[in-house]
């Protein structure tokens, strides 16, 4: 049986453990095919925003701690937790752009790609996700590594105010200049923050007229050479190019004699206003002795937001099966994929890969103040496990675990967003300064001294 209306004042569904609808309810929180193993004891899917300080208020008067699910996309399934109560925010879905002001209002449940569609008719643009069906709720609270990020920052920075419930059900507005702890804690805590998030107001900036990729791909035997040939080159690159890396199975455009044979792909979008400045800007990668042995080259070829969410979209589609963590590390790129490659290699899955994106934030330290959100090294890695078959689940997380083993011994430290915040209890606390996790203690202290919400994932 499910509660409603006045017993509550809940406008929206209640679920309850136990309830014939409850799994389908539950399994649908998180995107992955791979569903936790945690079970809260209601979901409420609340119908606007007035339902969420009622439901904070109705946790607190059973007893229930909470937690706060905006789309599903997290990996390891943060939001679902056992016990307690999961707030379901995807019916908020508002977003205003006021063209004059130059900013938007989205609800927690907007994705990237209809922010994007948005912004886009009043020549806007913003850092979302690069997968379109990212919903913006989660992915600003965990600091937003997204599309230009190198130019524009971390998407949190272009956050300007947030609607938020605090512990006690009170709404409350923070920015610089009121409730600036919890603002600072809103750019970056991630799962672990203690209020919901309703609404944010952010600061878009120039929509890029010309965006511009270019591809290569080498065999993977040549990782060693191309990283150092991509991290050199990056030198060169303006922050407007976002360049990675990327260890995984060929697809047939590039090579069609080994379909099946694992390369190394080196993918450079550039964000700029004419197709000659984004040629100039790309220019670095054609230069250099790898480029004329590469397997495919792709050079300046135009794109746009669709293609490039329906590009990220295709790599890591719904309801297949994932396990993924994250490694910041100081050694440089070269290392730490010359030792991923091994994985890759082996790995049980052909579909499993390894990002590697450089610079994957901007290197300006003005766009990176006043936040939780932490930058804890000069290189990145994102390994993926990627299958089908639930019976494959213990070997694929295996593999995963392994992957991060070769390399976490040159780790300083992880990205909330998607590192597997299950795989050890350190995890959360290593994905912050030492300072920054101390200032989020303290406010947790400090905002939810009852513990209403949930703290972090673990194991």
């Amino acid at each position: 049986m499910r509660e409603r209306g006045a017993a509550t004042a809940i406008e929206g569904e209640i679920f309850h453990r136990g309830e014939a609808d409850y799994e389908t309810v539950r399994a649908g929180m998180v995107r992955n095919g791979r569903k936790p193993g945690r079970f809260p004891e209601m979901i409420v899917r609340a119908a606007s925003e007035r339902d969420v300080p009622a439901a904070v208020r109705l946790a607190r008067a059973r007893g229930m701690r909470v937690a706060v699910r905006a789309g599903g996309h997290s990996w390891c399934g943060s939001s679902v937790r056992s016990d307690g109560m999961l707030i379901d925010l995807s019916r908020l879905r508002r977003c205003r752009v006021d063209p004059e002001r130059g900013t938007a209002t989205v609800q927690p449940a907007v994705t990237g790609a209809a922010l994007a569609a948005e912004l886009a008719g009043h020549g806007l643009a913003f850092p979302t996700g690069h997968c379109g069906s990212v919903a913006l709720g989660g992915y600003l609270l965990s600091g937003g590594l997204g599309w230009n990020s190198g130019a524009v920052g971390p998407a949190c920075h272009s956050v300007y105010e947030v609607e938020a419930v605090t512990a006690d059900g009170e709404v409350v507005r923070c920015d610089e200049d009121e409730n600036p702890d919890l603002f600072w804690a809103a750019r970056g805590a991630g799962p672990g923050f203690f209020a919901v998030a309703t609404a944010f107001r952010l600061r878009p900036y120039r929509l890029p007229r010309a965006i511009t990729s270019t591809t290569y791909a080498f065999p993977l035997t040549d990782v060693d050479e191309v990283a150092e040939w991509a991290t050199g080159t990056a030198k060169a690159l303006p922050p407007t190019v976002e360049l990675s890396l990327v260890l995984a199975t060929a697809d047939p455009r590039m090579t069609e004699a080994a379909p099946r044979q694992k390369v190394v792909v080196v993918a450079a979008t550039a964000f700029a206003d004419t197709r000659e400045q984004a040629a100039r800007s790309l220019r670095p990668l054609q230069d250099g002795p790898l480029a004329a042995r590469a397997l495919l080259h792709e050079v300046n070829v135009p794109t746009s937001p669709r293609e490039l969410f329906e590009f990220s979209g295709g790599r890591w589609p719904p309801q297949r099966r994932y396990a993924v963590d994250t490694l910041w590390s100081d050694a440089d790129l070269g290392t730490l994929l010359s030792r991923l490659a091994g994985a890759v290699a082996r790995a049980p899955s052909g579909q499993s890969l390894v990002l590697a994106p450089l610079s994957p934030v901007s290197r300006d330290e003005d766009l990176l103040r006043d936040m939780a959100f932490s930058v804890l090294g000069s290189s990145y890695v994102v390994p993926y496990a990627i299958w089908d078959d639930p019976a494959e689940d213990g070997a694929h997380t295996r593999w995963l675990r392994e992957a991060m083993g070769t390399v976490e011994p040159l780790g300083t430290g992880h990205y909330i967003a998607e590192a597997d915040l299950t795989a050890a209890s350190s995890r959360a606390e290593r994905s912050f300064t030492a300072d920054d996790w101390r200032r989020l203690r303290a406010l947790r202290e400090r905002y939810d001294p009852q513990g209403v919400f949930h703290a972090y994932p673990a194991p």
